[in-house]
Parts: structure tokens; C-alpha cells; sequence
């Protein structure tokens, strides 16, 4: 399944859900930029770019494949990013950029070479704030990663994006997700999986097969015991899935479990591994941004995974307007709630790093469901006073219960119930 399903060389099609995925990768990419370039002090950004399937660069239609997206971005961000300090009276700004570009297709990689080649030279001539170095490989990915890998490290690189737009479920390992993001201080992996092509194929009676099936995605025997006793096909295949995406949860302390939305064809995820919760948060706003794009099976509020598979049709989050209100009211007793966990109070700043590996929520909706909850107050660090405003919540802020609450008999539920046995 990891065999490209089209010719670049004849002429790929742009399919719709690719073009969706491009959107969001792109505008991730942006807000990423605009994040790690924000300091008036910073004069110099540095970062590497992998994109491990990266295609030929353009496909039929003329639309840009992702190499060009990612150039093209870094372009605008340079020029804007220099336009805004010059007129503020702030030094410039030089990012450099270390390009990976990799494909298993020979003759793949020369189109690439060809399609990027104007875009490179052009930003040479145009943008001298834009340092680019380009490398072109053609290989399979997880054989070139120790080549790859070597090369960040000997270029000192600790800012690093990975795109590895597979095709299917098994060209890139899940051991080799795990020691991408063990290996560099700050890095995201944009890592797509046919999830659907993963659960056609399970067998479901054959519990050796199964085993097998599942062992290139860290599954364990002990895993597959949560499969137990599970009669209907719905609810069998509901947990195979949750049980694959544990495994990649595994990796990195956030990776989303979010689908592009493709009704017209096979899902397949769009995961994004992040080792930093602002990366999350941000990743979490751009989808949506994209609400026709993605969706998401279960919850809206803090326990996203915590759904009947039987059900899943019917817990479809896809991030439109009708989903943040419904994901306003589940924050509205979910937040207090895991308040009660650690006691009446928690850092804002140890909070969201609490929470974004099980919301699909909005930042602004989270701040917002704190600020509107009647039995919830923000308070500044040093005490001073009491945050009114969802959009002047500081991670240094303390998230605490109020004295006086509407809901505090529930908290006192399972203390009861120990009570009277």
C-alpha cells in the first residue's frame, strides 16, 4: 500500500481531500512561522523542512504539491515578517531553511527538481532574507531516515517539521515516528495513515493474523485483549481503531487523532506528533479554520476518546460553528470537573498541558467556557486580581473553583457512594 496510486511524470490528480490536507498544512505553517519569529530581539530563524513522499511538485491541474507549498510559505513569511520590522524601526530578520525533499520514484524526483527549481532561484534573486539549501533524495523513507537524521544533527538543526504524506498504512514504521521526535528538541511530524485501509483488512476471527497485522504499530498481545467479548462489528472495529491511535499516542506528548474529511472515499488521518502544547493549541485553531476539512470521531469537550464505536456516526466532530457550541457546553462541566482532580486550583500553563491530548476544542472556546462558567475564576499570578476577559488569560494565570458553587454537591458523588457501603 505504500506504492503511489498515480504517475507524476503522466500527470497526478489534485484530489479534493489532498487539496484540503494541503490547505491546512499550509496555514499550519504560517501561524508556525509567525509564532517562532514574533521576538523584536530575534534577527536570525532556524529550521529544517522533511518531506519524506514529496511528490513532483505540481500537479496537472498546475496546483502546487506540498514542496512548493512549504517554499512558498516561507517566502511570504520572510517578506512580511521584514516589511512589518522595517516599518516598526526593528532589525531584520534572516531565516534559514534546510530543505529534505525525498520521493522513491526516480523519475518523481527529477520533475521535482525541475518544478522547484524557478521557485528557488527566484527567491535567491528576491528575497535575500531567505536562505535556502536544497537536498533531493530517492529512496525509501525509513531507509533514509539514519541519513537524514545524521545530517539535522550535524547541522546543529533543533527546529524541524517532518511531512510524510504516505500513501496507505506501511512505508513509514511507528518506531521510527517514536525516535523523530525523541531525537530533536523541537519537532513536528505531519504523518498521514490510511486508517480505513488498516481496518478493511483486520481479521477479526484470526487472533495470530491479527496480532501480526498489528505488531508494525507497536500493538501488543495485551493490547488486543481490550477486543475481548466485543459481539458486534461496529463496536469491534471502533476499538481496533482506538487501539491503533494509543500506539501512536505513545510517541510524543500530543498527536491528534483527527481524519480528513473525504466522503466520497477511504479515511485516512491526518496525525500531527508535537512535543509542545502551543504547537497543539495551534494545530487544534487551523483545523478550525478548515471546518469542511476534517472531522473527528467522539466528544468536543475533554474526554474526546471517551465514545461508543457503535455510535461513531453520530459523534462526528467536524469544527463548524454547531460543534464549538456543543463543545462549549461539554467544557462547561468537564473543566471543573478535572479542576476537582488536582484539588480547587491549577496553573493555566499546566491546565492546557493537561488537556490538549483530549480536546479537540478551540483554544478561544476553552478560554471562553472558563471566563462564562459561573463556578470558575481565573486569577492573576500574583493575586492582584481576577481575569474578565476569555482573551487576557495568561498561562502564569492560577485556574481555581469559586467558594461558592452551583454544582458542589456532584463533586462529593463517589464520596457518598464510598459512604454507604
Amino acid at each position: 500500500m505504500s506504492k503511489k496510486p498515480y504517475s507524476w511524470v503522466t500527470g497526478a490528480i489534485l484530489e479534493e481531500h489532498s487539496r484540503r490536507k494541503h490547505k491546512v498544512i499550509g496555514e499550519y505553517v504560517a501561524r508556525y512561522l509567525a509564532v517562532r519569529c514574533q521576538l523584536p530581539q530575534q534577527s536570525r530563524f532556524r529550521l529544517a523542512i522533511v518531506d519524506g513522499f514529496a511528490g513532483g511538485g505540481r500537479y496537472k491541474c498546475g496546483s502546487p504539491g506540498s514542496p512548493l507549498i512549504f517554499i512558498n510559505e516561507l517566502r511570504i513569511a520572510t517578506e512580511q515578517f521584514n516589511i512589518k520590522r522595517q516599518a516598526e524601526g526593528m532589525s531584520p530578520l534572516d531565516i534559514e531553511c534546510l530543505f529534505i525533499l525525498n520521493d522513491f520514484d526516480k523519475e518523481t524526483v527529477e520533475l521535482l527538481k525541475t518544478n522547484a527549481a524557478s521557485f528557488v532561484a527566484e527567491i535567491k534573486e528576491n528575497v535575500p532574507k531567505l536562505h535556502l539549501r536544497v537536498e533531493y533524495r530517492n529512496e525509501k523513507f525509513d531507509e533514509l531516515y539514519p541519513e537524514v537524521k545524521q545530517l539535522l544533527e550535524r547541522g546543529s538543526y533543533h527546529n524541524v517539521l517532518f511531512n510524510l504524506d504516505q500513501c496507505g498504512t506501511g512505508s513509514v514504521e511507528i518506531n521510527t515516528i517514536g525516535d523523530i521526535v525523541a531525537s530533536f528538541t523541537s519537532v513536528e511530524i505531519f504523518y498521514t495513515f490510511g486508517i480505513q485501509t488498516l481496518l478493511t483488512f483486520l481479521h477479526q476471527t484470526d487472533r495470530a493474523a491479527l496480532a501480526k497485522q498489528l505488531a508494525p504499530f507497536g500493538v501488543s498481545p495485551d493490547d488486543l485483549s481490550q477486543l475481548d467479548g466485543l459481539m458486534t462489528k461496529d463496536a469491534w472495529l471502533g476499538a481496533a481503531e482506538r487501539i491503533v491511535f494509543e500506539s501512536f499516542r505513545r510517541c510524543a506528548n500530543y498527536v491528534s487523532p483527527f481524519s480528513i474529511h473525504n466522503p466520497d472515499g477511504w479515511r485516512y488521518w491526518l496525525i500531527h506528533f508535537a512535543n509542545s502544547v502551543r504547537a497543539r493549541q495551534e494545530y487544534n485553531n487551523i483545523l478550525h479554520q478548515n471546518s469542511s476539512a476534517q472531522a473527528h470521531f467522539g466528544r468536543s469537550g475533554l474526554h474526546m476518546l471517551s465514545y461508543d464505536p457503535s455510535e461513531a456516526d453520530s459523534m462526528l466532530y467536524v469544527f463548524d460553528a454547531a460543534g464549538r457550541a456543543e463543545a462549549k457546553k461539554q467544557l462547561h462541566d468537564d473543566i471543573p470537573r478535572l479542576i476537582t482532580n488536582y484539588g480547587d486550583a491549577i496553573p493555566v500553563g499546566e491546565f492546557y498541558a493537561s488537556i490538549y491530548n483530549a480536546t479537540p476544542a478551540h483554544m478561544l472556546d476553552i478560554s471562553s467556557a472558563i471566563i462564562e462558567n459561573p463556578d470558575l475564576e481565573v486569577i492573576t499570578e500574583q493575586g492582584g486580581g481576577e481575569r474578565r476577559r476569555a482573551n487576557t488569560i495568561k498561562t502564569s494565570d492560577i485556574l481555581r473553583l469559586k467558594q461558592q458553587r452551583s454544582f458542589f454537591p456532584i463533586f462529593f458523588d463517589n464520596q457518598s457512594r464510598r459512604g454507604k457501603k
